[in-house]
């Protein structure tokens, strides 16, 4: 007998062998049984073998294989607008819309007319003094060192000089050999106790008004004081006459110190570190000054920038003059004053640079100083 029996139908058993109901020409859900022909004859499987290598007869032939069409790409849904990045990121430095130094300082390219003539600025009494003042609220820019040495130099030039300590730091003091921890009155009894100034004079290569520590709490102690912004120019009404120049080296801010300064003076001097930052401070000193010309001292006026701390072998500083040059234009000293070691040098020995080194370019730059600031004032 063959592998197919095809003389002869036999009757399906009833059940089978192994006891379960007949499922060969049908299966359950009543299908065409897997293991039959149309006709219902019993198929025997073939050795395995015989499936591996035979090749498989499709009931209908598979359809060609089509090119993958590209998947259709749906309209995506409208999105809300994301909110803006906490932090957005900073402009590239070839942004157009960077802030450039020359935009920082524009707001002062109107305001920075020439040097008013004489005829237009109030006449000073006969014999007083000019009063100048440093100030910029940027620390670190030799505020202190141009005080003392401008200073000095006009005391070499034959003129009667005070320099006052306005910074509770006590650098001018410090400058001069005083020990701001060991005296016994200050400008801080001046300005708070109202105590004669004359009182905290002390005579070294100039005479100079000390400071002390105590100068940190003058502003709260003076704030409920009448007229405190006033207060350092009634303390010099006393001695106003006694000099050709009063010097006031202020704090690095624009705190109520710094008023008195500028309320009490005829001219601001203000010294610029050769660098972004500091000369960006300058806008915010003009304004400050704006406000002091308006409200309580209309005669003060920037007498002069000057550029400090100087390397001019960087690029850097060089751009940081033209800069300043470009807005502020005759404005700007002539003299440059150069870094150099003698700046940190001459306060350990209590004295300024031109007594430390005399003969040197230090000296030289802020003689040279006196000189343009002496000629300003002839004019």
């Amino acid at each position: 007998m063959g592998l197919f029996n095809r003389g002869s139908r036999p009757e399906p058993p009833s059940e089978r062998p192994d006891g379960h109901d007949n499922d060969w020409a049908a299966n359950g859900n009543g299908a065409a049984n897997p293991l039959g022909d149309a006709d219902g004859r019993k198929l025997v499987a073939p050795p395995a073998e015989a499936l591996e290598r035979a090749e498989p007869t499709p009931l209908e032939p598979e359809p060609a294989p089509r090119e993958a069409e590209p998947a259709r790409q749906e309209p995506e849904p409208a999105r809300a607008p994301s909110p803006p990045p906490a932090n957005p990121p900073q402009p590239e430095p070839d942004d157009a819309a960077r802030l450039t130094a020359q935009q920082a300082l524009a707001p002062l390219r109107q305001q920075a007319a020439p040097r008013p003539q004489a005829s237009a600025i109030a006449e000073e009494p006969e014999g007083r003094a000019q009063i100048i003042s440093f100030a910029n609220q940027k620390g670190g820019v030799a505020k202190t060192t141009t005080t003392l040495n401008l200073a000095v130099a006009f005391a070499e030039s034959g003129h009667r000089v005070l320099a006052v300590d306005l910074d509770p730091q006590g650098n001018l003091t410090m400058s001069q050999g005083i020990d701001p921890d060991r005296v016994e009155k200050s400008m801080y009894d001046v300005l708070v106790h109202h105590i004669p100034i004359r009182e905290v004079i002390h005579d070294r290569e100039i005479d100079i008004a000390v400071a002390s520590i105590d100068l940190a709490g003058a502003e709260i102690a003076m704030s409920t004081q009448i007229g405190r912004e006033r207060s350092l120019e009634k303390a010099l009404a006393a001695v106003v006459e006694d000099y050709d120049f009063v010097c006031i080296d202020t704090p690095p801010s624009l705190g109520l110190l710094t008023v008195n300064a500028l309320t009490a003076s005829d001219k601001v001097i203000v010294p610029v570190q050769c660098e972004y930052l500091s000369m960006r401070g300058l806008v915010q000193l003009q304004n400050t000054l704006q406000m002091i010309r308006e409200n309580l001292n209309p005669r003060v006026r920037i007498e002069g920038i000057l550029p400090t701390m100087l390397d001019s072998r960087t690029i850097h500083a060089k751009e940081a003059v033209e800069i300043l040059e470009e807005n502020f234009g005759d404005r700007v000293f002539a003299s440059r004053i150069n870094k150099t070691v003698r700046f940190a040098e001459a306060p350990v020995k209590g004295m300024s640079v031109l007594k430390y080194d005399p003969d040197g370019k230090a000296a030289y730059a802020y003689r040279q100083l006196a000189k343009e600031v002496l000629a300003n004032g002839n004019r």
